[in-house]
């Protein structure tokens, strides 16, 4: 009886045993799961998140066009006039579309694919209830459906008439009726006398745009090409009309033209159209293919690397070769009609494509943003090896006394911290199997086992190490068992530490990061560095102030204060562990709030500089009359015209060289009324550059030079005098308006600028470059969009840049949204896993303000005191968090220096103004604010249901 008596108590001492432990253990198995699964999962997410911004990208670039362009002239087919309408155009391209279509390299798995073939005829003249119009004829392979026809129906591919269908808005302007006939007169097109009959009317709204031509594209790919390329061509809405955007509209030419026109319009013919009047103008026509680049996420992934950037970059180059080769052989272009289409003698192929650049570019960006998500989860990593070092931490405090009554029978330290191991490896095999699981389950490649087992092995190892580390000498362990820290050690240790953050930082500012994919290791040691080397002076430094606000406190009555902020001075040291994670989550959430603000007022500011104004036409030297028509679209309040000139003057002087540089030309006066705080405008009419002409030089003012000072330029051997009026303010480098020239053409360190005015003797065609700046706050986009497409490979007309349009390009990064998401999502793991910390922490410490709170109760302090007691205690430690977190944060960039370079992502004449997200460390700080209160409101609670002698026990040392 007795025996049985004694074993159950023991079985009930080593269920409660069992019993404590749970939470210890549930709480490692969470951590290795969160852990494990982060950093197996860490080099595949990269590659995903690397995918879908290259995706991104991609889809962005070929929003304007199609990412590759073939294209082939053909002349009429060697028939008579007679038999021009039995020719089928479509028919005809058929193969040509299926060889280019089925060279496409097998490695982009189906990802290029046909999107649109079309022919474009040079403009007829007609007469229309509006006017005399300028008719171009257009056939398309991507042309609307039925559905999309509001009346009547798409021009009949079989027929022997000139059938066209037009837009409702052609329609209304035009002053069209279904069945009008309209006579078509030689135009751009010579030789041609028709007539047209509109037969349809189709809307330009998106809804039922999908494409009915029958023309489809071969075997591999091109059966998806034709079908998958048209669904995304109706799932890319109305592409057709941002590329020829006068299909969707038509054009008013201004009064008294030299055109001798009043519309410039589009419509839409069957191919059989095409070939008809073609062969009664005799004209050689273009026909243009396009390929486009639509990676899945599997494979974008693949080629985001740079590695597979490389790769990528050579099946563009080749491709255009081998699509050229199986159509005509390899027959070099000499502008012969070597080649056929059909019955038509045609050319061999020309491309033309602007992927390869953006494919350069998107690489150097990414580049810096896997340096943005990499110190996200490595910062992420910290911050969770530090939860689970307070966890072990907390566990070994628990269990202390029972090792040390283990340790006075014969325990040795060895043997206790073994224990431990196998007493909690269950849970961390558990955490290493379910967090591979969980990055097992993501798609993308295998996930990086040997990461996953180095991670859950220290978070394994740590709570044996520091059961060993508290019991290896029990003659220096009393008390609460904390080992005391001699000065000179912790002065050692804070120099190694500041050491090594300082090394790390210099060896990443000229290391760069790692070129591979994953996690850079110099990279995920920094943030533990600089969060070392932050707490490490935050210790030194916040008892100070707060010492000093306890002698304060001592003149006034009450002890609350006094006793608080002493403690919490003197308890700073122990406080390291929990500043470190919050100052690592602080730095991480405000970094990435940092470089987001950043890079989004980035791109904004630099869309400014690249537009210059509401918008800008480039290359309006070459196409004045173009000029004239922009400048009087609805909504354009002022012009301001912007030229540039390459010059390399001398000194008239001492004729010494001043060195190459750009003389710009501004309207001043234009400028200052239109844009009044722009540093060009004021520098110029500050200068009297504005006013009334003076003597023969050109007024300027000039990078480097002195007023008085007077240069010399020679072009086509004539000379001119520069006469500087002054120097050039640094703040007009970065004006806005010089930006659409200076962005296009070399950089030059030099500037001249000059009202134009004074250039008169400078002829047009001389200059390098040239804008025409619209203002205007409600400019008319789609009238604009009208007589300038978005810049294609066609540019003969020039450029037309719309501030909206480049903002929401810029609002439409699909990278700056990875960065956004990725970094959002390891903060908030951080932040989870920082409160967990800062709970055990909390958890840590009770016992010992606890005492004090006893022994204060004892003395008669009451409830509401309490509360100000722990408040006051904890207060110091966030404050000194959230300020050494912000500080760490925001001077991240400025430490990682080249290894982050900010401007990749936005362009613009200099690196972008920095943007911090005030809101965000706001958040975090009133958080971090919270969190005490909520400790403090529970920890008063507790106290107050606990009785003195739950902590007052007499025998213990300090009681």
């Amino acid at each position: 009886m007795k025996v049985r008596r004694s074993v159950r108590p023991l079985r009930w001492v080593a269920v409660r045993e069992v019993r404590a432990d749970v939470p210890l253990l549930v709480c490692l198995a969470v951590l290795v799961a969160l852990l494990t699964a982060v950093a197996a999962a860490g080099p595949g997410l990269l590659d995903r998140l690397a995918g879908r911004a290259l995706a991104s990208r991609l889809e962005q670039e070929q929003q304007v066009e199609p990412g590759i362009l073939f294209s082939a002239r053909f002349e009429p087919a060697d028939s008579a006039d007679a038999d021009a309408w039995a020719s089928d155009l479509a028919e005809d391209l058929l193969p040509v579309t299926e060889v280019i279509a089925n060279a496409a390299p097998d490695a982009l798995n189906g990802g290029l694919v046909h999107d649109s073939t079309r022919v474009e005829l040079p403009f007829l003249r007609t007469v229309v209830g509006a006017g005399e119009a300028g008719l171009g004829l257009v056939y398309a392979s991507d042309a609307p459906g039925r559905g999309a026809y509001v009346e009547g129906r798409p021009p009949a591919r079989s027929g022997k008439r000139v059938e066209i269908a037009v837009s409702t808005r052609t329609r209304d302007a035009l002053k069209l009726r279904l069945g009008q006939k309209l006579p078509l007169s030689p135009g751009a097109l010579e030789n041609v006398q028709a007539t047209a009959v509109v037969v349809g009317f189709f809307t330009t709204d998106g809804a039922g745009t999908k494409s009915g031509d029958a023309e489809g594209a071969g075997t591999k790919g091109a059966d998806a090409t034709s079908g998958g390329a048209k669904a995304a061509s109706a799932e890319g809405g109305d592409r057709l009309w941002h590329e020829v955007p006068l299909l969707a509209g038509p054009s008013r030419f201004p009064p008294r033209s030299a055109a001798g026109l009043d519309w410039e319009a589009r419509a839409l013919v069957a191919p059989g159209t095409v070939t008809a009047l073609q062969a009664q103008a005799g004209a050689v026509l273009t026909v243009t293919w396009g390929m486009r680049l639509d990676l899945d996420k599997g494979t974008a992934a693949r080629f985001a690397g740079d590695q597979g950037q490389g790769e990528l970059q050579r099946l563009l180059v080749r491709y255009p070769d081998d699509a050229r080769s199986v159509f005509c052989g390899d027959i070099a272009d000499f502008g012969g009609m070597f080649c056929e289409i059909g019955p038509h003698p045609a050319s061999t192929l020309q491309h033309s494509t602007h992927l390869p650049d953006a494919l350069t570019d998107f690489g150097r960006q990414w580049r810096q943003g896997r340096v943005v998500i990499s110190f996200a989860l490595a910062s992420l990593l910290v911050v969770g090896l530090l939860a689970a070092a307070v966890t072990a931490l907390l566990a070994v405090r628990r269990s202390l006394d029972a090792h040390r009554l283990q340790r006075a029978r014969g325990a040795s330290a060895t043997g206790l911290a073994l224990a431990r191991a196998v007493h909690t490896a269950p849970a961390v095999l558990l955490g290493l199997v379910a967090g591979i699981a969980a990055a097992r389950s993501l798609p993308g490649p295998s996930p990086a086992y040997g990461q996953a087992l180095l991670v859950a092995g220290l978070v394994w190892l740590l709570l044996p190490a520091l059961t060993w580390h508290a019991l290896r000498d029990r003659s220096a362990r009393t008390g609460d068992g904390s080992a005391p820290f001699s000065a000179g050690r912790r002065l050692t240790a804070e120099a190694v530490v500041l050491l090594l953050a300082a090394a790390g930082v210099a060896a990443l500012r000229t290391r760069g990061t790692a070129a591979e994919a994953g996690p850079d290791p110099l990279l995920a040691a920094v943030p533990a560095l600089l969060g070392l080397a932050t707490v490490a002076v935050l210790v030194r430094c916040y008892p100070l102030p707060v010492r000093i606000l306890a002698r304060m406190s001592a003149r006034r009555r009450g002890v609350v204060a006094l006793i608080a902020l002493s403690r919490a001075a003197k308890e700073a040291p122990a406080r390291a562990l929990a500043l470190l994670v919050l100052v690592v989550t602080l730095a991480g959430a405000v970094f990435g709030g940092f470089v987001a603000g950043t890079l989004a007022e980035g791109r904004r500011e630099a869309a400014g500089w690249q537009v210059g104004a509401d918008a800008s036409y480039l290359g309006a030297q070459r196409s004045p009359a173009v000029a004239e028509r922009l400048a009087q679209v609805r909504g354009v309040r002022e012009t301001v015209s912007v030229r540039q000139l390459r010059v390399d003057p001398t000194s008239a002087t001492s004729g010494s060289r001043y060195g190459i540089a750009s003389l710009v030309g501004i309207d001043g006066a234009r400028l200052r009324a239109a844009a009044p705080h722009s540093p060009a405008a004021r520098a110029l009419d500050a200068a009297g550059l504005t006013g009334p002409r003076s003597g023969t030089g050109i007024r300027v003012l000039a990078t480097g030079a002195r007023a008085g000072d007077r240069l010399t330029v020679t072009l086509h051997g004539r000379k001119m005098d520069l006469r500087v009026a002054g120097p050039l303010p640094d703040d007009v480098l970065q004006d806005p308006a010089l930006g659409p020239v200076r962005g296009t053409t070399p950089s030059r360190e030099r500037l001249l600028l000059a009202d134009n005015r004074d250039l008169t003797a400078i002829g047009a065609s001389d200059y390098e470059g040239s804008s025409l700046l619209l203002y205007g706050p409600h400019l008319d986009v789609q009238t604009l969009r009208s007589l300038v497409p978005r810049a294609g490979h066609d540019t003969a007309v020039g450029e037309l840049r719309i501030r909206s349009e480049e903002e929401a390009d810029a609002a439409a990064d699909g990278m700056i949204s990875v960065l956004r998401a990725a970094h959002t999502t390891c903060t908030a793991l951080a932040v989870l896993l920082a409160l967990l910390a800062l709970v055990l922490e909390l958890l840590l410490s009770a016992e010992a303000r606890g005492r004090t709170t006893a022994y204060l109760r004892t003395l008669g302090l009451g409830g509401r005191a309490t509360t100000g007691l722990h408040f006051l205690q904890l207060l110091p430690m966030v404050v000194a968090a959230v300020a050494g977190g912000t500080a760490l944060g925001l001077t991240l960039p400025a430490l990682l220096g080249p290894a982050l370079d900010l401007r990749e992502f936005t362009g613009g004449p200099a690196a972008p103004t920095p943007h911090p997200d005030l809101l965000l460390t706001a958040a975090l700080g009133a958080g971090l604010g919270m969190l005490v209160v909520v400790a403090v409101g529970v920890e008063t609670w507790i106290g107050r249901r606990r009785g003195l002698g739950a902590v007052l026990r007499l025998g213990r040392n300090g009681d």
